[in-house]
């Protein structure tokens, strides 16, 4: 079995990945797949977490992140959506316009 401290370090490691990936990109689809990226590194931590203690509480985090992240997405998706139709781009530039 792998040791939950690897785990916990690959999580780490996704995480500072999704945390790059949303501050250097312009692209609204691809912020969202980084913030996604962040999400799921947070439930290999609980995931880990779990493991490490014998513990089902990180489990039912888990399970409970996963269905705020598809939430996540469909307001997500929506949004971007309407920046479409409205802009006819998907760039986070576009979007900073809309707030004025």
């Amino acid at each position: 079995m792998i040791d939950p401290s690897w785990i916990a370090a690959l999580g780490v490691i996704l995480f500072g990945i999704g945390l790059l990936g949303t501050f250097y990109h312009k692209n609204a689809i691809v912020v969202l797949m980084c913030i996604e990226l962040m999400l799921n590194a947070a439930n290999l931590n609980f995931v880990a977490a779990a493991s490490h203690y014998g513990d089902v509480d990180g489990w039912v985090f888990t399970a409970i992140a996963i269905a705020i992240a598809a939430a996540e997405v469909a307001i997500g998706l929506a949004i971007l959506l309407s920046l479409y139709s409205t802009q006819g781009t998907i760039s986070l530039d576009a979007a900073r316009e809309l707030s004025n």
